[in-house]
């Protein structure tokens, strides 16, 4: 389990003590004030207050930003759904998440569909949950309203999203949306794959013949056509899930000549590599795929250097059914990975064998995420009291089936991490079902 039982529900006004606090200037020693479910203070660690709870050697940490979440409500709620998702995510640090227009059915793609979403989250959430809408084809006109009802990005897809429903958007979709969205400063953000013929795979359950059907060259293309649309218009445009890292030069470039581009990938991407993934392990099929060792390590230097923005994870489960675990099947297994609850000990593992800090994890993912779609985060005086409580020498071994998603697949099953969760705070108080808000 990642997340010790957190606290029962705290006192309109508290202090906590810590000398690792992460703050948008970098790790302190400090201590926090809690009023009325804002941070009214940052004070000095040492501050004459004998009621502030010292956290010992737990890091205080902004709760974490996901951007990127299926919870697939509603319509396909067996797959994963409010009340599942949003305990995983707050067993996991993560304090506000986006949830993506697929794979709920209705996909969100109407006023009508954004109604009846939000309208299933009602009471069921256990953090605050905003929403994307999608774009398909001959969708954009639907856009501006979309955003009026509240969604806070779109998102398309450049190949197909495994799910009739949402079909690939054409690139006059995508400049007829850019153009719109350049107006209205809202992020178009983009499955970036275009997909061409490859060879049959020769034996489905072999990992590198399912790794040869999604070759690199997919994403760079769609890059390509995403860098061409932003400069024509100058639309915020976000590259999703990025598993490329050769695709790292285009996009410095693009940035570098101005262009209002941004950047995510995933824990699975920096944690795992193609050479461990055994054959019929379907658990790893994602979309794009995992790939190789090295690739691994160029998207780190990707995030050092500041070309990626930050890491999101792409939740996306599914009934294990799906995941053809038994016939190991990668040709028909759904394609998504299971990690809300994992994320911030999953990169912390990777992050701190790299170099990186407490600092660099809390700006991947809280800060740096919070700003695409413009919600708040972070440890500043006056922002919502979201908070984590995280021990960062501890370790764990990952035991699927104690996971609060509905589903126990995950490819970090029986994988030692490093880092626990040991209390959450969503507006100074213990994230329980129907405490989140949606957004």
């Amino acid at each position: 389990m990642t997340a010790a039982p957190a606290t029962a529900d705290s006192p309109r006004e508290f202090a906590l003590r810590s000398r690792r606090v992460v703050t948008p200037d970098g790790e302190r020693a400090a201590t926090v004030r809690v009023r009325d479910g804002r941070i009214a203070a940052i004070e000095a660690y040492d501050s004459p207050d004998d009621s502030a709870e010292d956290l010992g050697g737990m890091a205080l940490l902004p709760g974490l930003v996901d951007p990127h979440v299926h919870l697939n409500e509603p319509g396909r709620t067996d797959w994963e759904g409010f009340s599942h998702g949003t305990a995983a995510a707050a067993a996991g640090g993560v304090t506000t998440l986006v949830d993506m227009p697929l794979n709920s059915s209705p996909v969100t793609t109407t006023v009508e569909a954004l109604a009846a979403k939000r309208d299933a989250a009602q009471g069921k959430l256990s953090v605050d949950v905003a929403f994307h809408a999608g774009l398909v084809p001959g969708g954009a006109d639907r856009l501006p309203a979309l955003l009026d009802a509240g969604a806070v990005g779109v998102k398309a897809f450049l190949c197909h999203s495994g799910i009739d429903e949402f079909p690939a958007a054409t690139e006059e979709d995508l400049r007829a949306a850019a153009r719109m969205l350049a107006e209205r400063g809202a992020p178009l953000l983009a499955h970036a794959e275009l997909t061409g013929p490859t060879p049959a795979m020769a034996d489905p359950r072999r990992y590198a013949d399912y790794l040869a059907t999604r070759p690199p060259e997919f994403e760079r293309d769609a890059i390509e056509l995403l860098i061409k649309l932003c400069r024509e218009t100058g639309c915020r445009t976000h590259v999703v899930h990025l598993a490329d890292a050769a695709c790292l030069p285009l996009l410095a470039a693009a940035r570098a000549e101005g262009l209002p581009l941004s950047v995510e990938t995933c824990p699975h991407y920096l944690t795992f590599s193609a050479e461990e993934i055994p054959d019929g392990a379907t658990a790893f099929k994602c979309a794009p795929p995992i790939r190789s060792a090295a690739n691994r390590e160029g998207l780190w230097r990707g995030l050092a250097e500041g070309v990626i923005d930050f890491v999101a994870t792409d939740h996306s489960p599914s009934p294990p059914e799906l995941k053809h675990l038994e016939d190991g099947r990668f040709d028909l297994a759904w394609g998504g990975v299971s990690s809300l609850q994992l994320a911030l000990p999953a990169v912390w593992t990777e992050a701190s064998k790299r170099g990186h800090s407490m600092a660099d994890v809390a700006r991947w993912m809280a800060t740096s995420p919070a700003k695409l779609v413009g919600l708040p985060a972070g440890i500043v005086a006056g922002a919502p009291a979201n908070l984590v409580a995280f021990d960062p020498e501890a370790t764990f071994t990952v035991v699927g089936a104690e996971l609060k998603s509905r589903h126990p697949v995950t490819p970090y099953e029986g994988r030692e991490l490093r880092g626990v969760v040991r209390r959450v705070y969503l507006r100074g108080k213990k994230p329980t079902p129907g405490r989140g808000r949606v957004l």
